[in-house]
């Protein structure tokens, strides 16, 4: 049991800091890419990650979340309708209370500030990681409590999925820095920094794990429309307008194969 227990952990660990790894190793693009990213690539690389977020929602929260209360019978859909809403809500809200600036925008959102370019993109990157940090925390709090069917290495798959696509999120992020007049160092550090939040999310969810038991089912599904909201809301809206948005399509449905055969491989 404690051997078990000491394997959980080791693997937590693992999973909590691949998708930072994987925003670092994307960061580091500043230095192999000495012009800014092609449009033909950024579009593909903002449909690969929409495409692994969804996938991800769906297979990973929303489906464990609906078969956890499945004694509920036709009623065991309304936990993770409820969750997904809430989801939605609470990105909503964070959306509108803090000023940040979308890439390939100059008109900041939120209320009015004194912030910097640089810091109100990097805020807007936040809000994009913290559901994914959130995510992570939920599918190894479940697999923990074994009250769901999610296993340790479907857990460690949606930690892997969400760090595969967070490298090419990395380098969209680090790039138009560098772009922006930052040293390569600083443009690195500034992306990587923008999935520190993620391990952050991750461990808060998992410390509350103990008062979470009793709505994991609403958590997940949190988890999925916290998600749902950053595609529908950012990365679709960038990878579909102007030229190039047949690759963002292709990359979308490369990310959501490849998220999905790794949940039900390695679940």
């Amino acid at each position: 049991m404690e051997m078990l227990f000491d394997t959980y952990w080791v693997n937590c660990a693992i999973g909590l800091l691949l998708p930072l790894l994987g925003t670092m190793l994307g960061s580091a693009f500043v230095f192999l890419m000495k012009e800014q990213m092609s449009p033909r690539l950024q579009k593909s690389l903002l449909g690969f990650a929409s495409g692994v977020m969804v996938a991800a929602s769906v297979w990973s929260l929303l489906i464990p979340a609906m078969e956890m209360e499945e004694a509920r019978g036709a009623w065991s859909v309304f936990p993770a309708a409820v969750g997904f809403f809430l989801g939605i809500g609470f990105l909503l809200l964070i959306d509108e209370l803090t000023p940040h600036l979308h890439l390939g925008t100059d008109r900041p959102e939120g209320p009015r500030s004194h912030l910097s370019r640089t810091a109100m993109l990097a805020l807007a990157v936040t809000i994009h990681n913290l559901p994914e940090g959130m995510a992570v925390g939920v599918v190894f709090a479940g697999a923990e409590s074994g009250a769901t069917n999610i296993s340790l290495a479907g857990a460690l798959a949606v930690s892997l999925g969400i760090a595969i696509q967070n490298v090419p999120e990395g380098a969209i992020i680090s790039m138009p820095m560098k772009a922006a007049g930052n040293g390569r160092w600083r443009s690195f550090l500034i992306g990587s920094l923008s999935g520190a939040v993620e391990p952050v999310g991750a461990l808060a969810v998992l410390w509350l794990s103990t008062l979470l038991m009793p709505v994991l089912s609403y958590m997940l599904a949190f988890a999925a429309g916290a998600m749902f909201y950053v595609v529908v809301e950012e990365l679709i809206p960038e990878a579909s307008s102007g030229k190039h948005s047949n690759l963002s399509t292709i990359g979308f449905a490369i990310g959501f194969v490849l998220m999905m055969v790794l949940d039900v491989v390695m679940g």
